[in-house]
């Protein structure tokens, strides 16, 4: 159920000049280098706590081509919390094990997706979260599911997700505490598998929202989880 206003319009269809030479990065490859790090420095902050173990499924031609390009080192930096420009970039795999992360990579064959798409399965001692995106070119990136459920994350403004059980009025009641918090919405999504059952949404807002309105969000008995991901596109 996307809601987008104006503004949120006007942004996706825009191209500056940036969007058109690239991202500022360490690495030979707008979307094999730099778009696989922001996919996976976004899909690590939707757990709580750092991840023990991340397995990397590659598909298309991140699985073909991502050694040559540095897809690989690209999202072990990006778990480790690195953008695209961090010279540690390289070392990436090296300071993972050094830290005690975990790090696999398999081939996967994910359908009629674009061909740089990647399924990031991260876990610790307490959490695992699935991650599916995509990196379209340039550095620009979407992440289109969670934990199966249908979002649209693209990293151009502060992303707040949360996972609710489906109950009359959840929608409502996060669009007030966002709004009482004087932050705008750009634009928002839910999905839900089933009715009456989990359900998540993905809300794009223009700064990220105060500690104290995420602890309440979280306190509320229908909502199971809630995460702020950071913007990484300028």
């Amino acid at each position: 159920m996307p809601l987008a206003n104006q503004d949120s319009k006007a942004q996706t269809n825009h191209v500056s000049l940036l969007d058109m030479i690239g991202p500022v990065m360490v690495g030979p490859s707008s979307s094999h280098t730099a778009g696989a790090c922001r996919l996976a420095f976004l899909a690590l902050h939707t757990l709580e706590e750092p991840p023990k173990r991340v397995e990397f499924g590659l598909h298309g031609s991140f699985a073909k081509t991502g050694h040559g390009h540095g897809t690989h080192l690209a999202l072990a930096a990006g778990v480790l919390g690195m953008k695209p420009d961090d010279p540690r970039l390289p070392q990436a795999l090296e300071l993972a094990k050094s830290q005690g992360m975990g790090i696999e990579f398999k081939n996967l064959e994910l359908g009629d997706v674009h061909p740089n798409t990647v399924r990031i399965t991260l876990e610790n001692h307490s959490e695992r979260v699935q991650v599916t995106g995509s990196s379209l070119g340039g550095g620009v990136v979407k992440i289109w599911n969670i934990e199966g459920f249908e979002v649209r994350v693209t990293g151009s403004a502060p992303t707040l997700l949360i996972r609710n059980v489906d109950t009359p009025g959840v929608i409502a009641r996060v669009a007030r505490v966002i709004a009482d918090d004087e932050v705008n919405i750009a634009y928002l999504s839910c999905a839900r598998q089933k009715r009456g059952e989990e359900a998540m949404m993905s809300i794009e807002i223009d700064k990220p929202l105060s500690e104290i309105s995420l602890k309440y969000l979280a306190s509320l008995h229908y909502i199971l989880w809630v995460r702020l991901l950071p913007q990484v596109m300028d």
